[in-house]
């Protein structure tokens, strides 16, 4: 039976995750303020099984279908929460399992740093997906396992405080996660950020 690592309800996508998600998924593109399910599972083929479950049971779009590696990672949509919430609960069934029996949250790294320097910037920019981080603005960086927690830190950051996301990773060893804006919202960002990890841990 698969090892759920990771189950994730998001009951608003906020715009800015949003969008990011946006630039790389393949599948159907959510949109601003619908609930999503995030599945992570291992051994990563499993994915395919839970996938059939949670399309045919409710009205749920697939934005993300990925085996990488070691692990499995499914994400749906829908305008509405009731469709993603049984969706979710049907894959729970199927996996004989329950939401809290899924691997929980470990912070490994945690940063706030100030004033970023031009050249920073410069070499932060190169590798994002997302928003510019400017010389002069405040970067967070976390990082955590498993990774697919990564858009849930994100999606709480950006309901806390006025951020940009640079990037978050959400698929691998690891998850990662860049924001940037002024140091007073970055500081609430990061707060809510870890709050909302350490709450399921």
């Amino acid at each position: 039976m698969a090892e759920l690592r990771s189950f994730i309800f998001i009951d608003q996508l906020q715009p800015r995750t949003m969008c990011y998600l946006g630039t790389w998924i393949r599948g159907s593109l959510p949109r601003t303020n619908m609930a999503a399910q995030i599945i992570e599972v291992a051994p990563g083929l499993d994915i395919e099984a839970i996938t059939d479950v949670a399309l045919k049971h409710a009205e749920v779009q697939g934005g993300i279908l990925v085996v990488e590696r070691q692990f499995g990672y499914l994400e749906i949509h829908s305008r509405s929460t009731a469709a993603v919430r049984a969706a979710g609960q049907a894959v729970l069934e199927f996996l004989e399992t329950t939401a809290d029996k899924a691997t929980k949250p470990q912070i490994l790294a945690s940063q706030i740093i100030t004033r970023i320097d031009h050249l920073h910037a410069f070499l932060i920019n190169r590798n994002k997906l997302g928003s510019m981080i400017l010389p002069g603005e405040s970067l967070f960086v976390l990082e955590m396992q498993p990774a697919a927690y990564a858009i849930l830190a994100t999606n709480e950051a950006e309901k806390a405080a006025d951020i940009k996301v640079v990037d978050y990773r959400m698929m691998g060893a690891t998850g990662r996660v860049y924001l940037s804006g002024t140091e007073a919202n970055v500081r609430q960002a990061a707060g809510a950020a870890q709050e909302a990890l350490e709450a399921l841990q």
